[in-house]
């Protein structure tokens, strides 16, 4: 345990998600970061025992929500952030670039006219070095685009937690090869968070762990310099971006992306009601350009 923070992580084995609580100790105030809405896609139903569990955390602990902070609009889960916000409260953030992702897909997914790609959708869209309050602890945001160009990740005090942009140390780097995806900026968003202190405890959102180990989340600033499988300290912007390209080029389509990015767009709400009184999720076909296996 940290002095003045406490972290608690809740891994979701279905989709490979880790959501955390970050609280100040000395205030009982609390971020959620990457929370996550459980959906079947042969059904279309939602579910919300994932988050249920952090609802259950945060009432066991007696914490008061002032955030749920997304690191970006995700391609592999649904956001739990809208249905987390009715019952603990809290302001959904993500960061400023997500118009960008907004206007991408609005044209894939042809959204409905009365969805405004200008973030709306968010309590707060944040900026580059902005900084806020978890409790009385003060957490700053780092834009880290590459993976899509509205990542960001959040420093709170001697942590950082960087969504997709960085894995675990033997599983690499996120991909680059989304709509509006860039790989050159990943790799220097990547230096970015590496040029932190090497002791700083780093969060990661996803695992995707070898079958010689059971998922893990939590790394150092230090232990990716020296062992990160596709970006260690000497490996320049050249060599990551032939490798990241070449790569990714073998990657088939995430199960969920594109119910997920529909919801997640949207600050984890569904789209509206149709005269029926039910919302619907389409699938635009051969549209995403990212191969499928």
């Amino acid at each position: 345990m940290n002095a003045k923070i406490t972290t608690q992580a809740f891994f979701d084995p279905e989709t490979w998600t880790v959501t955390y609580v970050v609280s100040d100790n000395q205030s009982g105030h609390a971020a959620i970061i990457d929370p996550v809405l459980d959906y079947d896609f042969k059904s279309g139903r939602t579910s919300t025992t994932s988050a249920d569990r952090v609802r259950d955390y945060l009432a066991d602990k007696q914490l008061h929500v002032d955030w749920i902070l997304e690191t970006h609009a995700h391609a592999d889960h649904l956001s739990g952030a809208h249905y987390l916000k009715e019952y603990v409260g809290g302001r959904i953030a993500i960061g400023e670039n997500i118009r960008a992702v907004q206007s991408t897909f609005k044209a894939v997914f042809n959204l409905e006219p009365s969805f405004l790609p200008n973030g709306s959708q968010f309590d707060h869209l944040f900026k580059e070095g902005e900084t806020f309050k978890i409790g009385d602890v003060e957490a700053t945001a780092l834009l880290v685009p590459g993976h899509t160009p509205a990542d960001m990740a959040y420093r709170v005090e001697d942590s950082v937690f960087v969504g997709d942009t960085l894995f675990m140390p033997d599983v690499g780097t996120a991909r680059a090869d989304f709509p509006g995806g860039d790989v050159h900026a990943l790799y220097r968003s990547i230096r970015k968070l590496l040029a932190l202190p090497e002791e700083t405890k780093m969060f990661v959102c996803h695992d995707y762990p070898p079958a010689s180990r059971t998922p893990q989340w939590q790394t150092t600033v230090g232990e990716q310099r020296a062992n990160n499988i596709h970006v260690h300290d000497g490996v320049n912007e050249d060599a990551f971006v032939a490798m990241r390209i070449a790569r990714d080029a073998t990657l088939g389509m995430p199960t969920l992306i594109l119910p997920a990015i529909q919801v997640n767009v949207r600050a984890g709400d569904l789209p509206p009601p149709e005269e029926n009184g039910i919302s619907y999720l389409k699938i635009p076909v051969n549209t995403l350009g990212v191969k499928s296996k």
